[in-house]
Formats: C-alpha cells, structure tokens, sequence
C-alpha cells in the first residue's frame, strides 16, 4: 500500500485525467476494436507507450520546466516511431490481426509521434533554459547506425518488402535504446529523478511487456530467409531484444520502488536514486 500511495501520490488533475484517457482508449481497443481477441495487446502497448509520453507532457507543463527530460531519449523514440510507422502504415506483416490493426494502432503511433515533437518543441525552445543539456550528452548517432545496420541484416519478411521489414526491425533495435539517454541523465544527475518521469518509464515497461507477450505468442508465424539452416534468426533477434528491453527498465523499476517504499509518504516530486547504476 505504501509503494502505491507513494507512486500515485503526486500525480496532478491532468496526470490522473492522462490515465483515465489510456485506460479507455485501451477499453474501445480491447472491447470495441479488439473483439476481446489476444491480438489486440499490441495495440494496448501502443496506448501505454503513448500514455508515458502523456505524462512527460503533464510534467513539463505543470511544473513549466524541462528538468529531468531528456531530448536524446525523444529523438531516438522518435526515430523508432518513425521506422516502424514506415512499415504498419503501409504493410501489414506486423500488425495484429484484429480490427484495432486496421487503423487504431497506426493512429495512438501517430499521436506518441506528436507527443514527442510537441514535447522537442517545448523543452528546445519554450522551457529551454531550464533543460540540461550539459548532462544530457549520451552520443546516439553511432547506436542509430548499428541497430538500421542490424535491422536490414537480421530482417525477416513479413511485409515482403525488404525495406519495410528492415526498417520495422530497426525501429525495434532503437526503440531499447530510447531508455539509455533518461538514465544517463539520471545519473549525471545525481539519481534525482522526477515522479512523473518514472511513470513515464513504468509506461514504458508495461509497453514492452505486452510487445513482448504478443512476440511470443506469434513467433510461430513469424518468418524470414535463414542465413544457416533451419535457424529463424528474426524471431530470435525480436525476443531478445524485448528481453533486453525489460531487464534495463526493470532494474530501474526495482531501486525506484526500493526508494519509494524507503520515502513512504513524502512530498517531494523527486525521488533520488543515488544508488541506480
């Protein structure tokens, strides 16, 4: 009870009204889109990616500074909407089979994507100031090149485009790397770390996860052209990299609440995690 007291504590009107907004919209994709049908979790992971940009938006907003965001993380999520919008809007080789595929899931992608230029334009220029961009220095160009690099080699075919499943695959590499410039910055920080930033990243969590579920449960179907034998080197590299994906945000998941639960019932909106990586 502590640790959920202690999470939810500080959230606003509008971070409560952000919640409310995803689990309704993941209700229509479930029920009204969905059909109840399984498949539609890729779809509710889309709508949890684009809850925790929600609340990175409530966070900038109501405290009307940029503290504890990191631009480099948004531009690499932004870089992974990218690729994988340039495969699910035009293909279907990656999408679930249900109705929420048809057009629900391209349209929460489309509106993470103008969180995240809402929130580029915001912290660059509205709250620039206030944005540490000392701290916020973590070289991504190079990790950009070698996970398109990894998606054209390790791509499968789904699509039947080898553009488009390359870069789908890509967009998947980067996507694990969007977490790495937010602890970066965390930890030039000193471990302080705003409240509604580690929802953001909590979202972020339940986003994979529920990717990662629908991954596995579909690899049976997931093809490419081996490179050795009978070996489906797509399937694998997707999985691993959903693994890879929750055990960085798990491990941050474990020390925030281990400080949470050690805060109980503070005030404050930041939580220190001196001791996380």
């Amino acid at each position: 009870m502590t640790t959920a007291k202690g999470f939810f504590s500080d959230l606003s009107v509008a971070g409560i009204a952000a919640y409310a907004a995803a689990f309704g919209t993941a209700w229509c994709a479930y029920d009204l889109m969905g059909g109840r049908e399984w498949t539609c979790v890729l779809t509710l992971s889309a709508v949890a990616h684009c809850l925790g940009l929600a609340l990175l938006c409530v966070q900038v907003q109501s405290q009307g500074n940029a503290a504890g965001i990191s631009v480099r993380s948004l531009i690499l999520n932004a870089i992974a909407l990218v690729l994988r919008l340039s495969s699910t809007l035009f293909f279907h080789g990656y999408l679930p089979s249900d109705a929420s595929g048809d057009i629900m899931y391209q349209i929460v992608d489309l509106c993470s994507l103008f969180l995240i230029m809402y929130l580029l334009y915001t912290v660059l220029h509205v709250h620039r100031h206030t944005y540490n961009e000392m701290d916020d220095d973590m070289s991504i160009g190079p990790l950009v090149f070698i996970c398109i690099f990894m998606g054209f080699f390790l791509h499968g075919d789904m699509d039947d485009s080898v553009v488009a499943d390359s870069f789908w695959l890509a967009g998947l590499f980067v996507s694990v790397l969007v977490v790495l410039p937010q602890y970066w910055l965390i930890v030039k920080s000193e471990g302080q770390v705003q409240t509604l930033t580690a929802h953001y990243i909590a979202a972020t969590a339940v986003d994979r996860f529920l990717s990662g579920f629908f991954m596995w449960h579909s690899r049976a179907w997931i093809t490419c052209k081996p490179y050795f034998g009978e070996f489906e080197h797509t399937v694998c590299a997707i999985l691993l990299a959903h693994l890879l994906h929750l055990v960085l945000l798990s491990d941050f998941g474990y020390f925030y609440l281990k400080k949470i639960v050690a805060r109980e019932s503070s005030a404050s909106s930041t939580v220190n995690l001196t001791c996380f990586i």
